[in-house]
Parts: structure tokens; C-alpha cells; sequence
């Protein structure tokens, strides 16, 4: 089973997650801050990744460490389910929610970088920084070792977010799977 779990405690977050590549998008997520917990639970079950996660950080100070820290955990949890990654389809995706439309384009190279355009016209959703979303897909793609593009045509600034996390959430569903059960999607032997 590619199942992974870890803990990260550090001075400012607590957390406990444990992924499961091949579940059916199943949730237990609390981090504090309502509005993440939602766009989480849209990539849990847009991704058929289960997550179980709880997150006690300083979010009396702000959101940015929980955020960011729950990015690193998740991904690190993801690059460990992966293990040796025979088998994966490596790539993968885009989608429309309602006026807005996101593109994620992802590669599971073992290389972080990570671009990310959201064009937000608001400072906060519910009880997030908007600006914490790009942070986050940075804090995983650099746990999990991703390639990982994302653009969002201009809306609603709730259906951009959502439309966001959906897509990456199917672009992971299509590059964690299992298409070859014996090669390495790559040339060169090691990812």
C-alpha cells in the first residue's frame, strides 16, 4: 500500500498526517483555519488521496506557518507513498469552475519548482491570506519534489481557489497513479 505517515513539530506548528495515494478521497482535516480545511478537502477527494491531518499552529500570530508547514508535511508525506515511483504516470490537467478556468501542470521529477499565477482581487478568503495559496503549492511542491504549474483565468475569488485546488488535485490523481506497474517513467533510471 502506498501509505505514508509523519509528524513536524516545530516552534510554531504541530502536525500529525497520514496519506493514503490509493484511498477514495476520504478526510479527517483540521488545521485551524476554516477556509484551508475546505480547499484541502477538495484536493483529498478530487486526488481519491485520502488525508488525515491535524494541525495545531500559531494561527494567533497569522496563518502563514501553519500554511506553509502543512504544505512541507504533505508533501514529504506524498514523496514517501511514492517511494521508488515504478509505475507512476508521472504527469498530469485542466478543468473550468463555473466563469474561471485552472490549469495545473505537474511532473513528480523529484525536482521542486514550483509557478503559480492566481490573479485574486481580494486579500483574504474566509479566514485565509489568499496570498498563502501560492505559498502553499511552493511549500508542497518543494516536500514532494514536484514540477508543478498552475494557472487561474480571472472570477469569483472563491471559484478561483476552489478551481485551483481541484485541478492540482487531478493533475496528482493522474501522476500518482498506477499506469506500469514495472518501469520508471523516465530515461534516466532514477526519479
Amino acid at each position: 500500500p502506498r501509505i505514508a505517515s509523519l509528524t513536524r513539530k516545530t516552534k510554531e506548528t504541530d502536525i500529525q498526517v497520514t496519506i493514503n495515494l490509493d484511498g477514495t478521497g476520504k478526510t479527517d482535516i483540521d488545521t485551524g483555519i476554516g477556509f484551508f480545511d475546505h480547499m484541502l478537502d477538495q484536493l483529498a477527494r478530487h486526488s481519491n488521496i485520502d488525508i488525515a491531518l491535524k494541525v495545531v499552529g500559531d494561527v494567533h500570530i497569522d496563518d502563514h506557518h501553519t500554511v506553509e508547514d502543512t504544505g512541507i508535511a504533505l508533501g514529504e508525506a506524498i514523496r514517501r507513498a511514492l517511494s521508488d515511483k515504478v509505475g507512476i504516470g508521472r504527469y498530469g490537467f485542466t478543468l473550468p469552475m463555473d466563469e474561471c478556468r485552472a490549469e495545473t501542470l505537474i511532473d513528480i521529477s523529484g525536482r521542486a519548482v514550483t509557478r503559480v499565477q492566481i490573479p485574486f482581487s481580494t486579500d483574504r478568503l474566509g479566514n485565509l491570506a489568499t496570498e498563502m495559496i501560492p505559498h502553499f503549492f511552493e511549500s508542497l511542491s518543494g516536500g514532494a519534489g514536484l514540477n508543478l504549474h498552475i494557472t487561474v483565468s480571472p472570477g469569483n475569488n472563491h471559484h478561483m481557489a476552489e478551481a485551483c485546488f481541484k485541478s492540482v488535485a487531478r493533475a496528482l490523481r493522474q501522476a500518482v497513479a498506477l499506469s506500469d506497474a514495472e518501469n520508471l517513467p523516465t530515461t534516466k533510471g532514477l526519479l
